[in-house]
């Protein structure tokens, strides 16, 4: 292993709290184990567990860094023992359970991904949760299929740029979206929606029953919960998926679950920092296979609303709070 500085610089949380809380800070330079590798950062995405995590209302998982920060870009300069696929110097994005804020990370291999071709290390660095959460989510518990129709709530955010770019390089036949404002739906209409409905000045279920002729759609993937819950049921056609990814509303809810029953519907969801390496290896494998080579062709790309420096998380904390992005928010190094 090549000489490593013996501290980095990180952004911790001084205590849970506003974004003042997150400050700069040194901590030992960590070593790569058996598996892992060590990643000088570049870029790395800010995602709404950040801001939870930031709160005290998401802790890391046992064996995780205290250090905000899923998902990271950038070189390998380190690698642990039983290594094999990666080398230091390889150009990689990699999911991770923590520490993505600072200038040095710990990346399972098996989260590892290579950099798309022609991608910025910004670009990079807002792939792996978001493409991660939104092909298992989707594609693997939802099981969308060319052909079927997809409701995304959040349509603006990270998650919701790309799934609407995914259903529709995968060929779902129509794509709604929800988002909160005439330009949020514009740009999920850019991005390939069939129509994007802004939940401030219509009511998302009058559209989807009109436009589908009371059919409903085949997928809903909800981040919202809450009174949206009674509404997702509603929208689905016979034989529908709707699959939770996060709550902004609430987890908890009075339901009438009848149409379950007369629809035979499937209910799922599912959560990504806190499951094994197992299993997010093995949503790794599949998701390089079918959906790299479309970054690579430059088919997809993620939607990036801005970037800040690494000292200056907090303000990028803030504007993920205010809710008024398109797309993701990255720190670069």
């Amino acid at each position: 292993m090549t000489s490593l500085p013996a501290t980095m610089t990180a952004i911790e949380i001084a205590e849970p709290g506003a974004p003042e809380m997150l400050k700069p800070t040194t901590r030992p330079m960590p070593l790569p184990g058996a598996g892992e590798v060590l990643v000088r950062v570049a870029a790395a995405g800010v995602n709404r567990p950040d801001v939870l995590q930031r709160k005290g209302e998401y802790p890391p998982p046992p064996g995780a860094s205290d250090i905000p920060g899923l998902e990271i870009a950038g070189e390998v300069i380190a690698i642990g023992l039983g290594v094999h696929r990666l080398k230091p110097g390889d150009q990689i994005c990699a999911l991770v359970s923590g520490g993505g804020y600072a200038t040095h990370c710990i990346a399972q291999e098996a989260t590892c991904l290579p950099v798309p071709k022609g991608f910025s290390m910004a670009e990079a660095a807002a792939l792996p949760e978001t493409f991660f959460t939104v092909w298992h989510n989707l594609f693997e518990r939802g099981a969308l299929h060319a052909g079927e129709s997809v409701l995304i709530h959040g349509g603006s955010s990270g998650i919701g740029t790309v799934a609407i770019q995914l259903a529709r390089a995968f060929g779902a036949r129509q794509i709604f979206a929800t988002a909160g404002s005439a330009e949020k739906c514009h740009a999920c209409e850019r991005l390939g929606a069939t129509r994007a409905i802004n939940y401030r000045t219509a009511e998302f279920l009058t559209v989807i029953r009109e436009m589908t002729g009371n059919r409903g759609v085949d997928v809903v993937l909800d981040m919202v919960g809450g009174d949206y819950i009674q509404k997702n049921l509603s929208a689905l056609a016979v034989d529908g998926r709707l699959v939770f990814i996060a709550f902004l509303r609430g987890a908890s809810v009075e339901v009438n679950f009848g149409p379950v029953m007369t629809k035979r519907l499937t209910i799922t969801g599912s959560t990504l920092r806190a499951r094994s390496l197992e299993h997010k290896a093995a949503i790794a494998a599949p998701l390089e296979r079918a959906v790299w080579p479309l970054l690579d062709q430059g088919k997809i790309r993620p939607v990036i609303h801005r970037t800040y420096p690494l000292a200056e998380a907090a303000a990028a904390h803030r504007v993920m709070e205010g809710s008024e992005h398109i797309g993701k928010i990255v720190l670069t190094v």
